[in-house]
């Protein structure tokens, strides 16, 4: 690596992502190539997600690529929400087309024509739905991989339910599923929270969000959102369904929708990623272990003999590992190699270790300031797949809670405006007391974007490379926080508060 991280953030974020193999540019801004590198680490992602929502009835569709310009329209404020992103096909061929399609920045209006023939009656329901598959937002400010991206790949899911009680029970659901895609697969600590009207889903009934945070620039990013919809797309699409009354009423579907991108991968190498490149957790990790031989001449045959046997007791025990027995790079440069891909064990076997009839693992999670006797072990063979199991479980957790200790030191309880803008400016998110009205949401946005918090400033544009904004706004509403707001009055306006907000700088 070149760029320090505390250096030059976004030079050092576009290096490791170049230098590990995880993207490659192309000839269209803001679109990229994943690279195996990354594309593995969402297929594990997407082998996590996949398996949890099946568990609750989910079955997996695909609806089609293009949108008529009428259905995408319908719902104004929806359309409203994607309109200067929407990109648009009027030619076919040499001939323009009757109608203009819109290539899909989100599906609903796709998937809800096909609901309302599906939906009849009672028994039709819940139906619950996901697509795998990519869309596109014509993003017209600094592209960034994974974070801000003309396309990218997403999962999302469509739900229809007879009663809101139903459908909010889901929301949670698919949130908590969230959660554990961050906090217990990709090591990444988040607050779960609900957003303020300024910042739900266009055309929703309430947004909840699960909140990632980058300490290193001290920016909030939203991780994944679960969307109460309501009856609003029912109601455009004549989404109903006959009840199992004696009367048969009809009455209108409660809707959820809910999905989870590839900017995954983007703030699991801004949290972890360090000097050296990539750090991954071994659940999300391509390759969770390798092996290193340490060769001289007198013992080359011992020593590959040795490691192509414990590569086959790893692989048959369901661990993710590569040999690396490449003869023209020497030891270092296979240890940087790896280092770079943040592969979470490097395994060391050389002729002592074979005739001890042991091995050495070394953790790449390690950093200074770490106890020293933590970051390798010497192991016995025999029991070589119940240790690397005991350090990958030991790397995932100690991930997780540094992740956890860096972001809940970057994060302030606010109480006075005077105290909100150097919060901020020290790279804190901030958790107010808030009025939860949108005119005084806005004006925090323009205040602390401006130099001195004064209102009527100019909102200025951060020095990370980034092309990130400095207003702070609002994140969400946690729902895990200490105590009421009942005495408190909103930081923004002096109103009586009626909820504790988080808010921060973010992507």
């Amino acid at each position: 690596m070149v760029i320090g991280k505390n250096e030059d953030f976004s030079g050092w974020y576009r290096e490791v992502l170049e230098k590990a193999e995880m993207i490659e540019y192309y000839n269209v801004s803001g679109c990229y190539v994943l690279r195996p590198m990354s594309y593995s680490i969402w297929e594990n992602i997407q082998q996590f997600f996949d398996t949890e929502i099946k568990k609750l009835g989910v079955q997996n569709a695909y609806f089609p690529l293009l949108v008529t310009a009428g259905a995408l329209k319908k719902e104004e404020k929806h359309f409203e929400g994607f309109s200067a992103e929407v990109a648009w096909v009027t030619k076919g061929g040499s001939h323009d087309l009757a109608e203009p399609l819109a290539i899909r920045p989100t599906s609903e209006t796709i998937m809800y024509q096909m609901y309302s023939k599906w939906i009849r009656s009672h028994r039709d329901l819940p139906l619950k739905l996901n697509q795998w598959c990519s869309v596109v937002r014509w993003e017209f400010k600094q592209p960034t991989p994974f974070l801000r991206t003309r396309e990218f790949l997403w999962q999302e899911g469509h739900t229809a339910f007879a009663t809101k009680p139903e459908a909010d029970k889901e929301v949670r659901q698919i949130l908590e599923l969230y959660r554990q895609v961050y906090e217990e697969v990709l090591a990444i600590p988040v607050v779960l929270g609900q957003k303020t009207e300024n910042e739900k889903f266009a055309g929703g009934l309430y947004t909840t969000t699960a909140e990632a945070f980058i300490p290193t620039n001290g920016r909030a990013i939203q991780g994944a959102t679960s969307h109460c919809l309501g009856q609003n797309f029912a109601e455009l699409f004549n989404i109903q369904f006959e009840t199992d009354t004696a009367e048969k009423t009809k009455e209108k579907v409660w809707q959820n929708s809910w999905g989870l991108t590839t900017r995954t991968i983007g703030v699991l190498v801004m949290v972890h990623g360090d000097d050296k490149g990539l750090v991954l957790p071994p659940r999300v990790s391509p390759t969770q272990l390798v092996i290193v031989p340490i060769l001289f001449k007198d013992s080359d045959t011992a020593v590959e003999t040795r490691s192509k046997e414990l590569h086959k007791i790893l692989v048959d025990g369901g661990v993710r590992c590569v040999l690396d027995d490449r003869k023209n790079y020497t030891p270092g440069n296979k240890y940087a190699h790896w280092e770079m891909k943040g592969v979470p064990v490097r395994l060391e076997v050389g002729p002592k270790d074979v005739e001890s009839n042991s091995c050495v693992l070394i953790r790449r999670d390690w950093k200074e300031g770490d106890a020293p006797e933590t970051r390798k072990v010497v192991v016995k063979v025999e029991n070589l797949l119940e240790e690397v199991r005991k350090l990958f479980d030991s790397v995932q957790k100690n991930m997780l809670e540094r992740a956890r200790k860096e972001r809940d030191a970057q994060t302030a309880t606010v109480t006075d405006w005077k105290d909100f803008v150097p919060a901020l400016d020290s790279k804190k998110m901030c958790l107010i007391p808030f009025c939860d009205e949108d005119k005084c949401e806005d004006d925090i946005k323009e205040r602390s974007g401006s130099k001195g918090g004064e209102k009527g400033g100019a909102e200025e544009e951060d020095s990370t490379g980034f092309g990130l904004k400095a207003g702070a706004k609002s994140l969400c509403k946690p729902f895990e926080h200490a105590g009421g707001v009942e005495s408190k009055t909103c930081v923004g306006c002096g109103k009586p508060a009626k909820a504790w907000t988080l808010f921060g700088r973010s992507y």
